[in-house]
């Protein structure tokens, strides 16, 4: 099969390779890169597991090919903190809220609100749930989630 030059500017670094057409974002993420933090669970859009930032928006990498990155910005959550020894402030929300348990929805979820926080800082509590509604977690009920990011308070939330 034809593979396709793509280059990518993934968590801050250009990245260049050849992939097949039809390679999933979240495979070439995962499996290429070694950028595990993207989990797939459902592999159809419904989880939010998946979820990255392209340019600046979530979306779900379980549902785009990696050829339609090419150009494109991605953060993953590997790349939301620039500082490797602290972690962003709305992990350490989490942390300190008890925001996770098993921890595997945890990465969409992160960057899932990290643009909902960069529209609206001082969001109410059902602006949080309804933020959250796309992703699925079987562990926690939300509650402490939603605690994490009552935290952040006026917090700048910035990537």
């Amino acid at each position: 099969m034809n593979q396709f030059k793509i280059s990518i500017n993934i968590n801050g670094k250009i990245v260049e390779r050849n992939v097949e057409p039809r390679l999933l974002l979240s495979d070439f993420l995962r499996h290429e890169l070694g950028l595990t933090g993207t989990h797939v669970g459902c592999e159809q859009g419904v989880c939010g597991a998946c979820t990255i930032l392209l340019d600046g928006q979530a979306v779900r990498s379980c549902l785009m090919f990696a050829v339609q990155a090419n150009g494109h910005d991605i953060i993953t959550v590997e790349g939301l903190s620039t500082d490797p020894n602290n972690l962003h402030p709305l992990q350490n929300a989490f942390w300190e809220a008890h925001g996770l348990q098993c921890g595997f929805c945890t990465p969409g979820i992160l960057m899932t609100l990290i643009p909902f926080l960069e529209e609206n800082p001082d969001p109410t509590e059902p602006e949080i749930r309804e933020a959250l509604s796309g992703n699925l977690c079987r562990c926690t009920g939300y509650q402490h989630m939603v605690d994490a990011v009552k935290r952040m308070g006026s917090e700048e939330v910035t990537r």
